[in-house]
C-alpha cells in the first residue's frame, strides 16, 4: 500500500517518513518509572503534627531532662574508659543541636497546617454567618409584612371595642326612644 511503511507497521506521513504512535486520548498513560521515590504529604504532615504535639508537652520535657541528667551523671562520674562525652559535653551539644533542628520545621510545619485548617473553618463559619444573616433579614420582612397585613385584620380586641360600641349606642336609643322599643315587640 502506498503511505504506509511496511517495515515497521506504522502509517507513514504525505512524505513517506514513518510516524511515532500518537497516544490515545481515550485512555490514561501508562505510568513512568520515577527515580525519586513518591510520598504522600499528608501522610508527611500528620507525622509532624504528631511529633509537633509530643515535643509541646510536659512528659517530653521530663524525658528529655532526664536524658541529660543521665548523660552528665554517666560522663561525669562513670569511670574513664567508660566515658564517651567529655566536660565540654559536645557530643550532647551537637545531639540536642540535632535535635533542634529537626524540631523546629516540624512544628513550623504543624503550625502552617493548623492555619490552613483554621482558615477554612473561618471560611466556612464566615459563609454560614452570611446565610443566617439573610435568613434574619428574610424573616424580618416577614415580620414587618404580617404586622402591616394584621393591621388591616380585625382582631378580638377590636371586633369587642366595636360591640360595645354597637351595644352603647342601642343603649342610648332605648333611653331617647323607648316608645318605639315596645311598640316593635
Amino acid at each position: 500500500m502506498a503511505g504506509e511503511d511496511r517495515s515497521k507497521g506504522a502509517p507513514a506521513g504525505a512524505s513517506g517518513i514513518a510516524r511515532p504512535p500518537r497516544s490515545r486520548l481515550d485512555q490514561p498513560k501508562a505510568p513512568r518509572r520515577r527515580l525519586l521515590p513518591e510520598f504522600d504529604p499528608e501522610a508527611f504532615g500528620r507525622l509532624s503534627e504528631r511529633i509537633a504535639r509530643f515535643l509541646g508537652t510536659w512528659r517530653f520535657i521530663v524525658w528529655m531532662t532526664l536524658f541529660i541528667i543521665t548523660w552528665l551523671v554517666w560522663n561525669v562520674s562513670a569511670p574513664a574508659a567508660w566515658r564517651f562525652d567529655g566536660f565540654p559535653f559536645i557530643f550532647l551539644t551537637l545531639m540536642l543541636s540535632l535535635q533542634a533542628s529537626y524540631a523546629a520545621p516540624l512544628i513550623l510545619l504543624a503550625q502552617n497546617r493548623q492555619a490552613d485548617r483554621d482558615r477554612v473553618t473561618y471560611e466556612q463559619d464566615r459563609k454560614q454567618n452570611e446565610r443566617s444573616i439573610a435568613d434574619t433579614e428574610y424573616l424580618t420582612r416577614e415580620i414587618a409584612s404580617l404586622r402591616m397585613g394584621l393591621g388591616e385584620v380585625a382582631t378580638r380586641d377590636w371586633i369587642r371595642s366595636e360591640l360595645e360600641d354597637l351595644a352603647r349606642d342601642l343603649h342610648d336609643r332605648q333611653a331617647l326612644y323607648p316608645a318605639e322599643s315596645d311598640e316593635d315587640r
